[in-house]
């Protein structure tokens, strides 16, 4: 292996900086995405894994012959999905295979093309390019873009290498399109980025309250635990559009678009003035009830009833099943999260489990369903949202704490927070930011109001993008390509909805010269000249004991996982974990130690992450919606989750035979029957949906599922965020993508 070309190339490309890195990659290529499995494993065997694709994190069997892996099964004693498998994960190896794999790095010639060079070209050009503006333009005139699709070591040593090494002020990850929102709610509430659940809620509640959440298909296995529940619960479902999961619910409330806050408020209004709250937790645990209690007074059940299209009957009839359910669970994800008053309405679900006791109990709590397979990772350990480890850049203290784990001097350390996506791709526009570093997404799809980003990558002066493929649309855009290896080429930790930190195998070999995110990222510090900063950064594993450190005090606390060996034993484990419980067997081996329990929920003793411990009553008043219908433009287009077997950009559930055939190939809109019969549309018919950015083709779908007025496409398809409107909520600032204005018309 020693004579292979490619160990003879990256060996000689970096003889003149870190010679240890030179010996580990001659000595370990596997861990370089060059080899076959760990040695750990043998040749025909079979392991356990993480899932990469959404947050539910399912264990999966991974099935090796001759040291590959070739094929999945669900693992029957993981304690999140206890046997069960959505078709993503069954097929989670197909992805590996694709034709259109980045093999090589790709840098785009005079012509305009992208044509394959070497790791040492490549890395050359992305330093000169990247440094030359830094000259230029000024240190934070770069910037990146990351991910919840890689690894948390990887997302801690990019977040650590461009802000503390390259010097970049400016970075933020696809997470602001998906979870800003839980994140901002989280923390001014709870004092924390805290989901207080464990699965085990799901079938431990007698009600529970799904608000912009489709969970039977953006979380299969999540709803599997759902219909696990004995308790014969009430299953309410509030959403514009009947989904699969409103058609399951005991009671559908199908609210007038964004208006889901003058609902939460009026609800909260119904259950004060009836009495019906735990007055003893408020007293004890909260702030700010009696401001809040003044403040939703105004949201009487026939104002809200006009607001919502909710009739005042059914209002009270959804109070008093909270009222009168004993473990009430509220559960919101992206028809919440994706809103222009979005902060402020997942406070207002907050609010309920608050005022209702429901919080620290088992089958209760204010839960926010994570999407992308590591975007909790993403939240405490990228450097973007947070500080590494969940600190706060604005903190001297955290400052400082950082600096000394990590032995750097702290003026490396930014003391102020980075700009979000959103204004990141402002900075472009007013030429503040010229280079740009996109890791792992696909923003040239998902970008809201995709065509405006487009058009300004050509205002870039160097654009990088590192992925597994150079074929999506942002890769090529890009003017070099980074090949990275994929999940399931390398190994590190993903932590999912409940907080679990699991761990993720290399069970396959990536391809051509593609390397792990977690190498490149090495091989960056090395040619950028800061390799020293990040010696001991020398392993994903060597990475997670780093976070250990950096965990240690905080809310997310991990010091008690002893190493990845104690993460598989356990089944994986949800932070915080201290280790405090199990301080008698210290110094036993990992066989002999005491692990945590598998499901453990926050907030048992009612003491929050404030300063005082108590949660707050946050509130604001209900904004208009950001472009309302008009004679011109009178449908409101709603977007979500097609079916399970797509996922976001389709970049690799696309690449299977058999998710294709289980989904539709070209982008279609769902359309009331009513409308359909006034504007002369049969199903099949291929029509033209236009708002005032777009004029995109799609077949209609006839369908009683959404409203009169409203039409409904996937978000999956290209076309749909050229129509989206790019509002913002002002505090998460995370997008608004759920609710525009659109007129549909024959093609």
């Amino acid at each position: 292996m020693k004579d292979h070309p490619l160990i003879k190339k990256i060996g000689s490309l970096i003889r003149a900086h870190d010679g240890a890195l030179t010996q580990d990659l001659v000595q370990h290529p596997g861990e370089f995405g060059l080899g076959k499995v760990p040695a750990r494993l043998m040749p025909d065997d079979t392991t356990t894994t993480i899932c990469g694709f959404c947050s539910t994190g399912c264990g999966l069997n991974v099935h090796l012959k001759n040291g590959e892996a070739i094929n999945l099964t669900p693992t029957t004693d993981y304690p999140v999905n206890l046997g069960m498998a959505c078709p993503k994960g069954w097929e989670a190896l197909t992805p590996l295979r694709s034709a259109d794999r980045a093999t090589t790095p790709y840098l785009r010639n005079t012509s305009g093309t992208l044509e394959p060079v070497d790791w040492d070209t490549a890395l050359q050009v992305f330093t000169v390019r990247f440094k030359a503006i830094q000259d230029q333009h000024g240190k934070e005139s770069i910037a990146f873009l990351s991910t919840g699709q890689i690894c948390t070591e990887e997302m801690a040593l990019l977040g650590a290498l461009a802000k503390f090494g390259m010097g970049m002020l400016h970075g933020d990850g696809n997470t602001r399109q998906c979870m800003a929102t839980a994140v901002t709610a989280y923390k001014q509430s709870f004092g924390f980025d805290a989901p207080p659940y464990t699965y085990a809620d799901f079938e431990e509640s007698d009600v529970l309250v799904f608000v912009g959440s489709n969970l039977c298909i953006a979380h299969p296995i999540m709803w599997e635990r759902v219909c696990r529940n004995k308790n014969n619960p009430e299953i309410i479902v509030v959403d514009p559009r009947k989904t699969e999961t409103a058609m399951a619910a005991t009671q559908h409330y199908a609210i007038t678009p964004k208006s889901d806050l003058t609902l939460l408020y009026g609800l909260a209004n119904i259950l004060i003035a009836s009495g019906w709250i735990d007055l003893d937790y408020i007293e004890k645990h909260t702030s700010g009830f009696e401001e809040f209690v003044r403040f939703v007074t105004r949201f009487t059940s026939d104002t809200v009833s006009a607001a919502t299209g909710i009739s005042v009957e059914n209002l009270w009839r959804f109070a008093d099943t909270i009222h009168r359910g004993k473990r009430v669970s509220f559960w919101w994800t992206m028809g919440v999260n994706q809103g222009h008053e979005a902060t402020r309405t997942a406070q207002a679900i907050i609010n309920l489990a608050l005022m209702t006791g429901n919080l620290g109990r088992p089958g209760t709590g204010a839960n926010s369903v994570t999407g992308q397979c590591n975007a909790m990772g993403s939240r405490l350990f990228s450097n973007t949202t947070n500080m590494l480890g969940g600190h706060d850049f604005l903190n001297e203290a955290h400052r400082k704490k950082v600096a000394a784990v990590l032995g750097i001097d702290v003026g490396c350390v930014p003391s102020q927070n980075s700009w979000a996506y959103d204004q990141i791709i402002d900075g472009i526009e007013s030429d503040k930011i010229k280079g740009l570093w996109i890791i792992a997404t696909n923003t040239s799809h998902s970008w809201i109001n995709q065509r405006s980003f487009n058009e300004l990558t050509k205002k870039l002066d160097f654009l990088v993008v590192q992925d597994m493929y150079y074929t999506t649309e942002t890769a090529q855009r890009a003017h070099l390509v980074l090949p990275a290896a994929g999940w399931g080429e390398k190994e590190g930790t993903f932590i999912n909805s409940e907080r679990r930190h699991g761990l993720v195998k290399k069970v396959s070999r990536a391809p051509g010269q593609a390397l792990s995110d977690f190498n490149i990222f090495k091989l960056v510090a090395q040619y950028w000249g800061c390799g020293d900063m990040f010696a001991r950064w020398s392993s994903p594993e060597e990475a997670f004991q780093i976070m250990k450190e950096l965990s240690r005090g905080q809310p997310c606390d991990i010091t008690g996982i002893d190493d990845y060996l104690m993460l598989d034993r356990a089944g994986g484990v949800q932070w915080p974990w201290s280790g405090e419980s199990t301080s008698a067997n210290a110094g036993a081996v990992n066989e002999e130690r005491a692990l945590p329990g598998q499901e453990r929920r926050l907030f048992e003793d009612g003491a929050y992450f404030h300063a005082d411990a108590r949660a707050r009553f946050l509130f604001s008043e209900p904004c208009e919606a950001p472009e309302p219908v008009d004679d011109e433009y009178p449908f409101t287009l709603l977007t979500g989750r097609g079916t399970s077997s797509q996922w976001h950009t389709q970049t690799r559930t696309a690449k299977s035979a058999v998710l294709r055939k289980l989904y539709p190939e070209n982008a279609y809109v769902e359309i009331n029957p009513l409308d359909a019969e006034r504007l002369g549309i049969a199903s099949g018919t291929l029509v033209a949906v236009v708002s005032r950015r777009a004029r995109v083709e799609a077949s209609a779908f006839i369908a009683m599922t959404v409203q009169k007025g409203q039409v409904f496409m996937p978000m999956h398809y290209a076309v749909t965020n050229e129509l989206t409107f790019p509002s913002f909520d002002p505090f998460s600032r995370q997008p608004n993508y759920k609710a525009c204005a659109v007129r549909v018309e024959k093609a």
